[in-house]
């Protein structure tokens, strides 16, 4: 049981619990916080999660949480790991099912007053034309070999396949692809699963949604990215579906073998785990990376779906009712890097789960408009909050390994949310206020609920104290489109 007197304070808003608390832990565990989120989040494993990944063969310079943190497969989700090549290990519990679940952010020159009078029928084109649920396939059919094109090229295939504009996929993390998927890594049962939910939200915390761009905080940012106060953009929550949850699962299993075999000793057995540089650590990377391509092309078909409701409800209402992509970063993913540890510049594996990357300005993979900002970075708020766009810094670099905070984060888990929250109700007090929300379950959108997450203005204020991310734009929502 990891008490708050086991943490050593390092700042107001980071703590620290010391590589001596556990005779295992290889590094020191530290986790972003205020006393008070601290205190709430030690009624769960995660802390004790975030100690485990301490323990991991390879982990250099310190275990991280962000301020999300919460109880997950493993690793705790808000976790951040690294571990050095090339004896280091992967770990698909340090990824997450969801592989490259991520958010994308659409802008549009349509201010809030011309929007109003056509929010519904906004929110019902949306809802008909961005199939959501669970197991829910979509309109997109693909041959066996465009599948597989669609696999190793992520975002790229959806220029050719007439899903993408050549400025969507520049401004997606990676170029919205990863040279290093291998669809050979990948079980025909993850393939099946996967094959007819190209384009389709799915449930759970997923959601599209139309908000208001309330507050600038950061002008020079703002403008870079094309965000102006009082103006409409779009939010994409999604990532691989069935396709990424089955990899996770294929992969979990077969590494329980890759444990046994490196003689590899873990705390918790959900950490299961192989050295990268060893055939199961290759090819789990190379079936991730398809799950990740998956991700991008899925969001990029959602986001053209997007572009044609708003041209369905709005086209001859407002003047320009054109929307473009601003970023689109991922969570639950591992990177290969590399990172200053201990003076030195490592090449390590990354795993960010529930987390996303923040890399600061002069990062050679950002399209030209943000070289000098930063990356954006998109955190969504639980439904009917705030949301947040922010920027990596200098500091991120220097302190999380280039990561920050994905979300709001849990603090009641599905099911308590589903006894305590009426899902009709919910509709009608986000009716009430201004909110139109089309769901297929009122149960999943009692799972979803504001009450069911922490402050997201509250964790949001902790990554830009502690200077691992900076504070661009507040965003609220007029429209949600839940499963």
């Amino acid at each position: 049981m990891v008490r708050k007197q086991d943490f050593r304070r390092i700042s107001d808003v980071l703590w620290e619990i010391p590589p001596t608390f556990r005779d295992d832990m290889r590094v020191p565990a530290r986790l972003y916080a205020t006393g008070r989120m601290l205190e709430d989040v030690l009624v769960d494993r995660s802390v004790e999660q975030l100690i485990n990944t301490a323990t991991l063969p390879g982990v250099v310079g310190h275990a991280l949480a962000m301020p999300d943190i919460h109880q997950g497969y493993g690793f705790p989700i808000g976790g951040v790991a690294a571990t050095a090549l090339p004896d280091g290990v992967i770990s698909p519990g340090g990824v997450g099912y969801d592989i490259n679940c991520g958010v994308r952010l659409l802008a549009t020159n349509i201010d809030q007053e011309e929007l109003d009078p056509h929010a519904s029928n906004l929110a019902d084109a949306l809802y008909r034309n961005c199939p959501s649920g669970v197991g829910q396939g979509g309109s997109v059919r693909l041959s066996a070999n465009e599948y597989e094109r669609m696999l190793t090229e992520g975002a790229k295939w959806a220029i050719g396949a007439g899903y993408a504009r050549p400025e969507d996929v520049e401004r997606t993390e990676s170029g919205g692809y990863f040279a290093q998927a291998n669809p050979g890594a990948v079980s025909q049962r993850a393939k099946a699963r996967g094959r007819d939910q190209v384009g389709t939200l799915g449930a759970g915390n997923h959601f599209i949604e139309v908000d208001l761009i309330e507050d600038i905080y950061d002008p020079e940012a703002a403008d870079a990215m094309g965000l102006v106060r009082g103006r409409v953009a779009v939010q994409i929550h999604c990532g691989s579906r069935g396709f990424g949850h089955q990899i996770a699962t294929d992969y979990v299993r077969d590494f329980q073998k890759a444990v046994r075999k490196y003689g590899i000793a873990l705390p918790d057995r959900e950490l299961v785990c192989a050295p990268v540089s060893s055939d199961e650590g290759q090819q789990y990377l190379g079936a991730m990376f398809c799950a990740a391509n998956y991700a991008f092309a899925n969001r990029q078909v959602l986001a053209h779906l997007v572009r044609r409701s708003f041209e369905e409800a709005l086209a001859g209402q407002v003047p320009d009712w054109d929307v473009y992509q601003v970023y689109d970063i991922a969570h639950n993913m591992a990177k290969i890097e590399t990172h200053e540890v201990g003076g030195k510049r490592v090449k390590v594996c990354v795993h960010r789960k529930g987390a996303t990357r923040a890399f600061g300005p002069g990062f050679e993979e950002l399209p030209p408009a943000y070289q000098d900002i930063g990356q954006p970075v998109l955190v969504p708020g639980s439904m009917g909050t705030a949301s947040y766009v922010l920027v990596g810094t200098e500091g991120s670099m220097a302190q999380s390994f280039g990561s920050t905070c994905h979300g709001a984060g849990r603090t009641m888990s599905r099911s308590k949310a589903k006894k305590t929250v009426r899902g009709e109700r919910l509709r009608e007090e986000l009716k009430r206020d201004g909110i139109a929300v089309r769901a297929g379950s009122m149960a999943g959108l009692a799972e979803e609920a504001p009450v069911a997450y922490k402050d997201v203005d509250d964790v949001v204020q902790v990554v830009h104290e502690a200077g691992i991310a900076r504070k661009v734009a507040r965003l609220r929502p007029l429209v949600v489109i839940k499963g």
